[in-house]
């Protein structure tokens, strides 16, 4: 633990430690997501659609690495266990229970969505207090804008398809 690091901070401790908790939830919850998604999805591009979702969760862990090293740095304990990731989730979890490629796209649009939205409260919260959460919540913000970009273009090249059919 840096104590010089949590007596810096101008926010509260405890609740930040939950705030990054919580994003981790999300973080490995969305890892699963688009790795068992890249296994299963079904349909038009789907090669090209498990490439993306393969390359989407392995930058998923690695966000979660970012903070659960934050979450030590301030003297917290990472969630543990994964019925802890549903308790604290921000996100939540949609299982992949229609592998088409449309389904498996918009329900990680929504994930990416939510994960703009919970990156953006970050940044609010950490903004005048904790410059490095900030910094960090802006580097894994500026990457879910890029999924949910991602996403939404090969959701776009599937109308196009089906527009042209």
């Amino acid at each position: 633990m840096g104590t010089k690091a949590v007596e810096i901070l101008g926010v509260d401790a405890k609740k930040l430690i939950e705030t990054l908790n919580k994003a981790l939830a999300d973080e490995w919850l969305a890892y699963y997501q688009y790795w068992v998604g890249a296994a299963v999805v079904q349909g038009p591009m789907r090669g090209a659609v498990a490439g993306e979702l393969t390359q989407h969760a392995e930058e998923e862990l690695g966000h979660a690495e970012m903070l659960v090293e934050r979450i030590i740095q301030l003297g917290g304990t990472p969630l543990l266990t994964p019925q802890d990731w549903y308790k604290m989730t921000n996100c939540g979890y949609e299982a992949p229970t229609d592998p088409y490629v449309a389904v498996i796209l918009d329900q990680n649009v929504k994930g990416e969505q939510c994960a703009i939205e919970t990156y953006r409260a970050m940044m609010a919260f950490t903004k005048d207090g904790d410059p490095v959460t900030y910094n960090m919540a802006l580097e894994i913000l500026e990457d879910e804008i890029e999924h949910e970009e991602d996403l939404q273009a090969f959701v776009e090249d599937l109308e196009t398809l089906k527009k042209r059919r």
